[in-house]
């Protein structure tokens, strides 16, 4: 089962301490799509905002067609991801602006998941910003006009 990342302080500091007095690059853990993903998660790519909760887009490192980000610290989308572990047919989802998210846990902050799609979509959020369902709202159109819809079992 894949890793996920983790919203670490050291990541946070690397990113800052490399952003000078800017706002630099993210560095990312690479990530790699689910078979199948390339064409949709291109396509969001190019429909996600420039910013989401007041965060402007930012570059991430590596390049990434699959990995996007936002803010300091770091919001961080990722496309083509795998079902989380923790996804049951009866799971609680937070409906955002249409898009049915599951959410987790992780280190410094939460990670949510668009589970009600074709293609997988999961949003790092760290704990800074809250509440969390802005973040996803800002991102919820790019994904409603991209991401097939898929029925959930």
């Amino acid at each position: 089962m894949p890793r996920r990342p983790h919203l670490t302080p050291v990541a946070i500091l690397l990113a800052t301490g490399l952003a000078g007095c800017g706002y630099g690059a993210v560095e990312v853990t690479p990530h790699e799509p689910e078979p199948g993903s390339a064409d949709v998660c291109a396509a969001l790519r190019d429909a996600l905002p420039d910013t989401v909760d007041d965060a402007v887009r930012r570059d991430v490192d590596p390049s990434s067609e699959y990995v996007a980000a936002w803010g300091q610290p770091p919001i961080v989308l990722r496309c083509g991801v795998a079902m989380p572990a923790s996804y049951r047919p009866d799971a609680q989802l937070f409906e955002v602006d249409g898009v049915g998210w599951l959410a987790d846990e992780g280190e410094g902050g939460l990670f949510f998941t668009a589970v009600d799609r074709e293609i997988l979509v999961e949003v790092a959020i760290p704990e800074d910003y809250a509440p969390e369902a802005n973040v996803l709202g800002d991102l919820a159109t790019a994904i409603l006009d991209t991401v097939p819809e898929r029925a959930l079992q």
